[in-house]
């Protein structure tokens, strides 16, 4: 599995914690280990040109995913087979400013966003209430099980 991180953003993240989720992520979502998937962090300039690029919609976002081989998640028995996730693009600030206003840290929204944004790689949406309720269920369940097992790592 190619996990690949390029912060461009000019605010220092920890990209390794990225790189754990990621992988826990992909393992719980039973995704191939051949499978590839970008993670870009950008500037509010370059956020704002994408997001006008691709959602005409003004202003920076949080978080765009660009999914490409269209794939789903796996099960155990049956994995995802390999290929190109696609990219997920992060704004370091949008989410430092998010974070202030959820009271947690902009670490602890990064690691949302990227959860977000593997969602979308993988087909899920929020658009219809049904799909929402899945999707962000399932969100939680993964940065939950992240948490924790973070905890173990640093015990």
């Amino acid at each position: 599995m190619t996990i690949e991180i390029s912060n461009e953003s000019g605010i220092a993240v920890d990209e390794t914690v990225l790189l754990r989720l990621m992988e826990y992520n992909l393992a719980e979502l039973h995704v191939s280990a051949d499978a590839d998937v970008a993670i870009l962090l950008v500037d509010e300039g370059a956020m704002e040109s994408l997001h006008v690029q691709w959602m005409d919609e003004p202003g920076p976002t949080d978080v765009l995913s660009f999914p490409m081989d269209e794939l789903r998640p796996g099960t155990e028995d049956m994995p995802t087979p390999a290929g190109l996730l696609g990219d997920i693009v992060l704004c370091p600030q949008v989410a430092e400013a998010q974070a202030v206003a959820a009271k947690h840290s902009s670490m602890d929204e990064l690691v949302m966003l990227t959860t977000h944004g593997l969602l979308h790689l993988l087909g899920f949406d929020h658009a219809e209430p049904e799909e929402e309720r899945e999707m962000f269920g399932l969100q939680r369940e993964l940065i939950s099980g992240f948490q924790s097992s973070e905890r173990r790592r640093r015990a």
